[in-house]
């Protein structure tokens, strides 16, 4: 089994920032890709941003291209998500995940808000 812890969030106004982690524990011998997924009252969950934990590729979503970074550190098994110039669009649930390749399930963290205020 995997457990993701994540913390950060909380509410911000339009234009700020904050910062989301996500830390993996567990089984984690197998880590395929990290990410964050996201969703809004009422919308289906989406793509926020990913990265191959081998080659450190990252993916993004086109609403967060260049405002938001995603980072991780191997030792920690922890990813992370910078968010900046927030929009009120921003608000939503974040789901961090761990796909461990091998069509093994993907695990998800329990979320956490991110609010952001016009």
């Amino acid at each position: 089994q995997v457990q993701l812890v994540e913390s950060g969030g909380g509410l911000v106004q339009t234009g700020g920032s904050l910062g989301l982690s996500c830390a993996a524990s567990g089984r984690t011998f197998m880590m395929h890709d990290m990410g964050w997924f996201r969703q809004a009252p009422g919308k289906e969950r989406e793509f926020v941003a990913s990265i191959n934990w081998s080659t450190s590729k990252i993916a993004y979503a086109d609403s967060v291209k260049g405002r938001f970074t995603m980072s991780k550190d191997n030792v920690r098994n922890t990813v992370y998500l910078q968010m900046n110039s927030l929009k009120s669009e921003d608000t939503a649930v974040y789901y961090c995940y761990l796909n461990p390749g091998g069509g093994i399930r993907e695990y998800w963290g329990q979320g956490t808000q991110v609010t952001v205020s016009s």
